[in-house]
């Protein structure tokens, strides 16, 4: 306990500084005494409750998804299908493409069905784990069973040129 003095208008007064209340000393010393309801204890900071952790991540949940999430990879990329790519060489070169710039088929392009105009995808081999990033700029494969036509140039960075075809797997960049 600690007493402290403060000084009124002329009089002295003691007070005992203690944790619940303050009493008042009399002149001889005498702590008074007073029925005082304890006030509740203090919260110290180690006994609240710890702030919430938010993190930046898709919600799961409990029951089973309907359709499956695409699956991450690494450099933020989705992997979206699976399946046969062939290529398009030089009989197409100079044609307008869906997007209306010229087919180049020294550049790395390709040609989905859906996507949209601009998507970059990464584009493996799965005989050979060779990939290839290409940009989309035309529509199309449009021989059945296949996912993606790339130009040659990119055929052949996946070394796909001789056999024609391959099958791959398409990662969307973002």
């Amino acid at each position: 306990m600690k007493i402290a003095r403060t000084h009124r208008q002329g009089a002295t007064s003691l007070f005992v500084l203690g944790l619940a209340a303050l009493l008042p000393v009399s002149a001889q010393g005498e702590v008074a005494t007073a029925q005082i309801a304890p006030e509740p204890a203090p919260v110290l900071e180690a006994q609240q409750e710890p702030a919430a952790i938010v993190i930046d991540a898709p919600a799961v949940e409990a029951s089973a998804p309907e359709a499956e999430e695409p699956k991450k990879t690494l450099e933020d990329s989705t992997v979206i299908g699976e399946g046969m790519a062939s290529y398009y060489g030089a009989e197409l070169a100079g044609n307008r493409t869906a997007s209306g710039e010229r087919f180049n088929p020294n550049a790395l392009t390709a040609a989905h069905r859906t996507l949209p105009m601009g998507t970059k995808l990464r584009v493996t081999n799965k005989a050979n784990g060779k990939s290839v990033i290409v940009r989309i700029n035309d529509r199309g494969p449009f021989a059945k069973g296949r996912i993606i036509d790339v130009s040659r140039a990119a055929a052949e960075k996946i070394s796909m040129v001789r056999s024609g075809t391959a099958r791959v797997t398409l990662e969307r960049l973002s």
